[in-house]
């Protein structure tokens, strides 16, 4: 591990940040892209920073009003609020009608898949990175008919997360701005209890 990077961002690496990363290289992401980020927890987030460090234009889309004012402060370049927009027509709009090229699905809803899929304009990859439910298209003129690319991002080996601690490094990628919520050992149990909620974002607890 790079000596630039904490040892809480270098656990971030060998999660989510990694796994964001890694959905990042699988979609072949460079600065002539348009990424839109849908979900935005901490691998959305990271997605953000990685995108953003690569030279895409970046597109931030969520329900919840303090992701959504992170994702600003984390480098996206536009924000949508999905709870009152409708992000594939927003994005649409953003894009002058194009439709973005890559769109990374970090949200667990079958919603926002759709939406992640819908929102690409001809020849778009979408990298399925959030867990959980099921997803329904109308596979013509969503997949087919556009040649949608669908992959997707889970986890990577120690060569992966190396990739991914130097492309940090060498950036400086803030990954410890991820981190919400710090607990030393001794709280450790109020600590899970409150994360057991799943309404925070990423916390560390620290020995």
């Amino acid at each position: 591990m790079p000596e630039e990077i904490s040892f809480s961002a270098g656990a971030a690496i060998a999660c989510g940040t990694g796994t964001a990363f890694g959905a990042l290289r699988r979609a072949d992401v460079t600065g002539r892209d348009t990424v839109a980020v849908f979900g935005l927890g901490p691998i959305g987030q990271s997605a953000i920073q990685f995108a953003a460090a690569l030279g895409a234009e970046v597109i931030a889309v969520d329900i919840a009003a303090d992701r959504l004012a992170r994702a600003g402060e984390l480098g996206a370049h536009h924000i949508v609020d999905s709870s009152t927009t409708d992000a594939v027509e927003a994005i649409r709009e953003i894009t002058g009608g194009r439709g973005a090229t890559v769109s990374i699905k970090s949200s667990g809803a079958p919603s926002a898949r759709v939406a992640g899929t819908r929102c690409l304009g001809p020849w778009g990859r979408i990298a399925l990175v959030g867990l959980g439910g099921n997803i329904e298209h109308d596979v013509s003129p969503d997949i087919v008919i556009k040649q949608i690319s669908i992959i997707r991002s889970y986890t990577f080996s120690n060569v992966g997360m190396g990739e991914c601690a130097r492309f940090v490094a060498q950036h400086g990628i803030d990954v410890d701005a991820l981190f919400t919520d710090r607990w030393k050992i001794e709280d450790a149990e109020t600590a899970y209890k409150e994360f057991d909620q799943q309404v925070r974002g990423k916390a560390v607890i620290e020995f």
